[in-house]
């Protein structure tokens, strides 16, 4: 298939998604279960991700695929071959709580390049959708990141980690973030903040997240007019486009003053 034949299955895979996960919220019984030992999953989550995994494997038989529930971790991030990475619910929490920043994230990447992607917010009646060098779109309409220039402008959304006790240290970012920008989000989906800043509701956008949490969204940012990169280094061996530690996304103006002000709180000399 071409780029944009993969795109068009993947967008009509993710609707169906989002469907079912429509009509599960509506059916109003879930059955909780908490994965390594502090992360919330639902048996919707596996059931999406399962059906995700059917319609790849009948439509593309054999190549790769990172599932958040289904096969997390199974994939060398740097392998030099097609793979498939896939979120069927990001922001588990916020759907088991009745919220609506959900979303159906599946992303191509080849040879560790993300070629296209696509993020499905159910509730929200919004699809976004990138390929590389073809520019982004929410609902079919084209969209770009905001003008904005200075960070003391700048809206910027972030997350926390699900272990309490990896949380205190980001204080220090969250504290001098708050006190250099016009105010913070924080809506418990990475792939839809993603998309907040490619369409310009967010000015920036940063957090340390899995694959599937942020493939397909970096994608559709960077087609429109991100910049995107990480706080400190890659490590050799992983695609930075599939690495998702310290993860920055911002309109290009602010990118380098925001990355300035986590690595000086983070070295403690913020205050």
């Amino acid at each position: 298939m071409t780029l944009e034949e993969r795109l068009e299955q993947a967008t009509r895979i993710a609707h169906e998604a989002g469907r079912r996960i429509r009509e599960a919220r509506e059916g109003g019984s879930l059955q909780r279960n908490i994965k390594h030992g502090n992360e919330l999953v639902t048996d919707i989550d596996v059931a999406v991700d399962r059906y995700i995994n059917e319609q790849l494997e009948s439509l593309f038989p054999g190549e790769a695929r990172l599932t958040e529930e289904l096969s997390p971790g199974r994939h060398n991030l740097g392998e030099d071959r097609p793979l498939w990475v896939v979120d069927p619910i990001d922001g588990t929490v916020n759907f088991a709580h009745g919220h609506h920043h959900v979303a159906v994230s599946i992303a191509w990447a080849d040879r560790g390049r993300v070629q296209m992607g696509v993020v499905h917010a159910p509730f929200l009646n919004e699809t976004f959708s990138a390929l590389r060098g073809g520019g982004a779109w929410c609902n079919d309409d084209p969209i770009s990141v905001s003008g904005t220039r200075k960070l003391d402008d700048s809206l910027i959304g972030t997350g926390f980690p699900y272990d309490r006790d990896a949380r205190f240290p980001l204080l220090r970012r969250l504290h001098a973030v708050l006190e250099n920008c016009r105010d913070i989000r924080r809506n418990g989906a990475a792939a839809l903040d993603l998309c907040a800043v490619a369409c310009g509701r967010l000015d920036g956008y940063y957090e340390s997240s899995s694959p599937w949490d942020f493939a397909a969204g970096a994608m559709i940012a960077r087609e429109a007019g991100a910049r995107i990169g990480h706080v400190y280094d890659c490590p050799e061996g992983i695609s930075s486009e599939l690495y998702g530690e310290n993860l920055l996304a911002c309109t290009p103006d602010i990118y380098s003053p925001l990355k300035a002000l986590i690595e000086k709180a983070d070295s403690g000399q913020y205050r």
